[in-house]
């Protein structure tokens, strides 16, 4: 159990001053995106941040650029309270819980494509998932200024797909990819 909660934040500018006090006492930063819905697959992701990372970024954001129009994003699962309760049993540091408005903004007009690695497979079932996917993963990995995100195995095309976009864009961030839990 871990002796502290998450500090839970909904705005960027409070995720920011969290994350520059970390950084300024010298600490590697972890991100891990989620939906939320959290399992014992995403907990596992978080105590590999937390064995490698001295501050632990936990996303939870349900991404409604990353549904198709036939998906039911309204019935996505949003359990925030117990996410962050198991959380905190794994020693988070901080929940990035913002709204949908903070992610995109009014205007909101740019997006990111990756390509080839996004056509098969689930690209092709899902039009336009992996774009979603891509733009909201590159929004994260500039807000939090991670050193290292971590990601599930099970989720290969969407690795493959971030990996991508941190080669091409040259971003200076880790990916670990974790086995499947």
């Amino acid at each position: 159990m871990s002796p502290n909660p998450p500090v839970v934040v909904h705005d960027v500018t409070a995720l920011g001053e969290l994350v520059a006090g970390a950084r300024r006492q010298g600490k590697r930063i972890g991100l891990v995106p989620t939906m939320g819905a959290l399992h014992e697959g995403h907990l596992s992701l978080v105590r590999t941040c937390r064995s490698e990372c001295g501050f632990t970024v936990v996303s939870v954001f349900v991404n409604p650029s990353q549904f198709g129009p036939s998906e039911d994003f309204g019935k996505y699962p949003r359990t925030l309270e117990a996410d962050v309760q198991a959380l905190a049993s794994v020693g988070t540091d901080v929940v990035f819980a913002p709204a949908s408005d903070a992610m995109y903004g009014p205007g909101h007009a740019t997006w990111v494509e990756v390509g080839a690695v996004a056509e098969p497979l689930e690209g092709q079932c899902r039009p336009g998932h992996f774009r979603g996917v891509a733009t909201i993963v590159l929004k994260l990995f500039n807000l939090v200024g991670a050193d290292v995100a971590y990601f599930g195995q099970k989720d290969y095309q969407q690795t493959l797909v971030v990996k991508q976009m941190v080669r091409d864009l040259d971003l200076p961030i880790a990916i670990c990819v974790c086995p499947t839990v």
